[in-house]
């Protein structure tokens, strides 16, 4: 048994970190809740500061078995307005100056306004900071309709916004090009066992690995994006960017819970480019 400060975008956050890459998490909390989750946070180091709404940090329960299969118990997020939204806005708006990314992950809790990532979109953008946006439901496609820089959906959450099943390949590669060819840069969509899928402009790209002993998938998403991101920010190509992705992604599910993966463990990891996928290859898993 593990107790982690996670959370999809304190994961992201702590993957780049452990990684060498400088990241700062804005997220709610107050009282005795965010102080626990500050040393956790502190533990490892990981900049961070919190917004004081109390009760908005959850405690949620993942059993994982031997075959790396999970089971969730997730707590409701806590009832919220427009005026917490506001808050946290006004919290990382500060942080704009210091920053190349912005990155928005995870459900909204209820109350928020749904166009809330899309609000975070239009307001880095008139800073000239990149977003990327890690999402579903309406709050996804709300900051979609507003073109972030990059998205990273996984195929339920492509196939939602979209509003059609994907069941080949090529059909997730058509439906990023129609999202690229809306103002999305950049359209990451991960597969499982597939791997994951980079779209932009100058074409597409498919990464996989293979994990041997898989412990825990919970994560492993987050960890892509703060690899693909990582590569991105460095001057990687689309290709070279995915990779570093999947790399770190792979990686984090061969560790316990929601542990994220250290340089060690990302190196350990092997990557295959598909230079020429079989486009008509099933999604299902």
């Amino acid at each position: 048994m593990r107790i982690d400060a996670g959370g999809k975008g304190v994961n992201v956050v702590r993957a780049l970190h452990v990684n060498g890459h400088d990241a700062h998490a804005v997220l709610p909390g107050a009282g005795a809740s965010a102080v626990e989750f500050g040393d956790l946070l502190n533990e490892v180091s990981v900049p961070h500061s919190f917004v004081d709404l109390p009760g908005a940090i959850r405690i949620n329960i993942t059993v994982a078995e031997q075959d790396g299969r999970t089971t969730k118990i997730n707590e409701p997020g806590r009832a919220s307005s427009a005026a917490d939204a506001e808050a946290m806005l006004t919290a990382f708006s500060e942080l704009f100056s210091q920053a190349s990314w912005i990155v928005g992950c995870g459900s909204l809790p209820p109350g928020l306004p749904p166009d809330t990532y899309a609000t975070v979109v239009r307001r880095a953008r008139k800073e000239g900071v990149k977003v990327a946006i890690d999402a579903s439901g309406a709050p996804f496609a709300a900051a979609v309709a507003a073109a972030p820089d990059l998205i990273k959906p996984n195929l339920e959450e492509c196939e939602e916004l979209v509003g059609h099943a994907l069941p080949t390949l090529g059909d997730v590669k058509k439906a990023a090009e129609d999202l690229v060819a809306g103002g999305i840069e950049t359209v990451v969509v991960s597969l499982g066992r597939h791997g994951a899928l980079a779209v932009d402009a100058k074409g597409a790209t498919l990464a996989s690995a293979v994990v041997d002993s898989p412990l825990s998938t919970v994560g492993a998403g987050d960890c892509l994006l703060a690899g693909l991101l990582a590569g991105l920010s460095t001057g990687m190509d689309r290709a070279e960017a995915l990779a570093n992705g999947v790399r770190w992604g792979s990686a984090a599910v061969a560790l316990p819970g929601s542990a994220v993966p250290a340089p060690a463990d990302v190196q350990a990891v092997s990557v295959t480019i598909h230079d020429n996928p079989d486009w008509n290859a099933t999604t299902q898993e």
